[in-house]
């Protein structure tokens, strides 16, 4: 079972992202929504700087996403072929729920751009742990959305990049495992 609720312990371990073109309705309402995203917030962040920022994409904006998406394929691969087109389309129509992650750094900070990224790394992270702790599931893709100059723009000022796009919905399908890393091939003892 993936995303076990029966406790803390047991939805960490059974962690499991969604793929978002898997995501079906019922998605999170307003409310519960904004618990994910407090949720996010709850995470470290060495200075208190707030790296970090979430704008949501309501369902009646998807279309302009769409049309942002194919607008900037086109500008950057004028001959893009229909699929491609259709991928831009599907990406912005993926579940019911999308939350785009924006990296802000504060720029002049004491504190590292290099921690700074860690903690909106650590705040996306936290945003699935509480989409799953409701009982829904969620995907953070980046990919070509997330590294287009016109999409940034259309999201995150300057010095500001987005760090994913975190679709959010319920699995139309049964989830299937992914392969894990070895514990033994990751996880040493330092004897030095």
């Amino acid at each position: 079972m993936f995303n076990d609720t029966s406790s803390p312990l047991a939805l960490l371990q059974t962690r499991r992202s969604g793929k978002p073109r898997d995501l079906i309705a019922p998605g999170p309402d307003d409310a519960q929504l904004r618990q994910i995203l407090e949720v996010a917030l709850r995470t470290p962040d060495h200075g208190k700087l707030a790296p970090w920022r979430f704008v949501v994409v309501p369902q009646d904006r998807r279309a302009a996403l769409a049309e942002l998406l194919e607008r900037a394929y086109r500008a950057e691969k004028p001959d893009a072929g229909r699929l491609e087109i259709e991928a831009m389309h599907q990406f912005a129509h993926q579940a019911p729920t999308l939350v785009v992650a924006i990296a802000a750094p504060v720029a002049g900070s004491k504190i590292p751009v290099w921690e700074q990224e860690l903690s909106v790394g650590a705040a996306i992270m936290n945003l699935l742990h509480g989409t799953h702790a409701l009982g829904f599931a969620g995907g953070w893709l980046t990919g070509w959305p997330s590294y287009n100059e016109d999409v940034r723009a259309a999201f995150a000022g300057a010095g500001e990049r987005i760090a994913g796009f975190v679709f959010i919905g319920t699995p139309g399908r049964a989830q299937e495992e992914r392969p894990r890393p070895d514990y033994d091939a990751i996880v040493s003892t330092w004897d030095r």
